[in-house]
């Protein structure tokens, strides 16, 4: 295994930079034990054996862990979240012949975006999942990133779907076990574009629950709509304080949307209310920041 060669300017690692704050990357060498916060000798042991037997895979120029065990805030029972960055070639089937237990997916076969594939696996009665990161791929939506450019992807469990600048935030976020990443702050240019293209997907998907639905009393595809809704809000009003997010686990509290709730729960099979409750939403999320 060798270094990934992504840029690792020296700057200061701030995962909420104002605008003005430089776009360049700290660079985080991973070590055994490095950056896996208040790991006891077992989970140390078991990161490490995983770390090892993942860093050795063909291709595979650095491993990170990622999810709640890397910001500490799993509980015992949480998965352990890997990604593998890997360079040219790789093959899942050298994955699949460690022999561990489980689902190993191919190239591809989880959207085939950027979140290109993975592995659900079962290692000394632990559940670890995989995710493979191209590095060609994350080279090239970092550099995207910092011109203020991204695309939307569907993904199975999101109700959002994500932002190609997923890959960009694990980077800031995850853990470097194996190899050497940069850690991106959050570009200005991002920053300043990706809030008013969340904002549209929030505006378009009320307006199409209020013509389409509200008016039939459709009380299940409103509340699907307020749910997705809230999601994209959530991601401009993240992406407009400059802060990373990996998934949606987190979301809607991070971005103060917990009120949504309210709303939810409130609904009644009548298009008055449902209408009346997509207003709400409206000015809930206008005035989110």
């Amino acid at each position: 295994m060798t270094d990934a060669p992504l840029p690792d300017h020296d700057a200061p690692h701030n995962h909420t930079p104002d605008h003005d704050t430089p776009d360049h990357d700290t660079p985080d060498h991973g070590t055994p034990g490095h950056g896996a916060p208040d790991l006891d000798a077992t989970d140390r042991a078991f990161l490490d054996h995983v770390a090892d037997r993942l860093a050795a895979l063909p291709a595979v120029r650095a491993v990170t862990l990622g999810g709640s065990r890397a910001d500490g805030s799993h509980a015992p029972d949480s998965d352990w979240d890997l990604a593998v960055y890997y360079r040219g070639g790789f093959d899942p089937a050298d994955l699949r012949a460690v022999g561990w237990p489980g689902e190993v997916s191919g190239i591809g076969d989880w959207g085939g975006g950027v979140f290109n594939g993975g592995a659900w696996l079962t290692v000394d009665g632990r559940r670890v999942d995989v995710h493979y990161r191209d590095l060609d791929a994350v080279e090239h939506e970092v550099a995207e990133a910092r011109q203020g450019r991204f695309r939307w992807e569907p993904l199975m469990f999101h109700l959002a779907g994500v932002p190609s600048y997923l890959v960009v935030a694990e980077l800031a976020h995850n853990r470097v076990l194996r190899g050497t990443l940069p850690r991106p702050a959050y570009p200005a240019a991002l920053r300043a574009a990706a809030p008013p293209v969340w904002r549209e997907r929030a505006t378009h998907t009320l307006a199409y629950a209020d013509a389409a639905h509200a008016r039939r009393g459709q009380l299940t595809e409103v509340t699907g709509a307020l749910a997705t809704a809230a999601a994209y809000t959530a991601h401009a009003v993240l992406a407009g304080r400059g802060e990373w997010i990996t998934n949606e686990k987190r979301l809607l509290q991070r971005a103060g949307l917990r009120p949504v709730d309210a709303l939810v729960a409130g609904l009644r099979p009548e298009p008055a209310a449902l209408s009346r409750a997509i207003d709400q939403a409206r000015e809930l999320f206008a005035a989110a920041r």
